[in-house]
């Protein structure tokens, strides 16, 4: 059966969707693009002798709730035309592709194992990683050169909480590509690797602890609109909303009709972007990959606005990397991030 019956909204304009209630959708998962990444994890799990397989349900957004051993899937992923929208609203579509898609769950099988199992409640994991119990912070300053923790989602998410450290070592032990032995032979990040693969040989065949399915905020219980659910997304998103790098990407780059016949900004870009990872990694000593995340958010700001060269290429270049020096250490100090529970 497929995942969703063909539905007169499937035709609507962006701006006609969004009016329209989470809950009138009528999105089933089973059917969708995001059962076979589903069973992919099932067969993961099973394969690193795990049982216990988290049930996978619908919901505006990507997390596992506290004493269940299930995963909420975000209702975009269930319909090419919902992504089309979710990348118009936010820029990008988190869990849009397979690889992707796999990250995130293999993220959350973790957060799902850990309340299944209550391993949070063992000694060495609170020594290892601390407490779960801790709050989460509204923000948090990455150590991007530390070895003690994994590197799986982007921003070194492990650093965010103690139950993201424990989700994202466990991401890592558990993806059959990642060769952890071997990349983190020498980090202290190691230890919590062997921990995860001690605990899952002990409680891997058993049966759970928790046994809740229970599936929190399904698509049926969401009676806000699309424009409402956007709204607060890109509120909560401030820093990556439309419109952040607008100032000062306009004062290098330019949409006005004399430059039309100019290389667009978002190939300049592309085409400087080893060059200007290279030299702001030598000025600001912070990671590429931090720097080429900031450059890929703006890339995607200049395209969104169609600006131009204004400027000489050369010219253009040493602004960027002015630019880019700055946003880069204000991305890894002052930036706000989403807590995937």
């Amino acid at each position: 059966m497929p995942a969703v019956r063909a539905q007169p909204w499937t035709r609507y304009s962006d701006e006609r969707l969004l009016d329209m209630r989470l809950c009138d959708l009528k999105l089933t998962f089973e059917g969708s693009k995001l059962a076979p990444m589903r069973d992919r994890l099932y067969d993961e799990l099973k394969s690193a002798g795990i049982r216990y397989q988290p049930h996978v349900w619908l919901s505006d957004e990507w997390f596992t709730p506290d004493g269940v051993g299930g995963i909420a899937a975000p209702f975009y992923l269930a319909h090419p035309r919902l992504r089309e929208l979710e990348q118009s609203q936010m820029l990008e579509v988190e869990g849009g592709t397979p690889d992707w898609c796999m990250r995130i769950l293999r993220h959350e099988a973790g957060h799902a194992l850990d309340n299944a199992h209550q391993l949070h409640r063992r000694k060495r994991y609170r020594e290892l990683f601390g407490s779960w119990h801790q709050p989460y912070p509204d923000s948090y300053r990455p150590k991007p050169n530390t070895k003690r923790y994994v590197i799986h989602l982007d921003m070194w998410y492990a650093q965010a909480h103690p139950a993201e450290d424990f989700a994202e070592t466990f991401a890592v032990w558990l993806n059959p590509n990642s060769n952890w032995r071997e990349q983190y032979a020498n980090w202290p990040a190691m230890r919590k690797l062997q921990f995860v693969d001690e605990v899952i040989d002990e409680v891997g065949s058993q049966r759970a602890i928790v046994k809740s399915r229970r599936a929190a905020h399904p698509m049926s219980s969401l009676r806000h609109t699309l424009r409402e659910h956007y709204a607060r997304k890109r509120k909560y998103y401030c820093r990556n909303s439309p419109g952040f790098y607008d100032r000062d990407l306009r004062r290098i780059f330019s949409d006005h009709a004399e430059f039309a016949s100019s290389q667009s900004a978002a190939c300049f870009l592309e085409a400087s972007r080893d060059e200007l990872r290279a030299m702001v990694s030598r000025w600001t000593g912070a990671s590429s990959l931090t720097i080429d995340r900031t450059l890929a958010d703006m890339v995607k700001r200049v395209d969104a606005l169609k600006l131009r060269l204004r400027k000489s290429p050369s010219e253009s270049r040493v602004d960027l990397m002015m630019m880019l020096a700055v946003q880069t250490m204000n991305f890894v100090n002052d930036r706000k991030h989403r807590v995937i529970l």
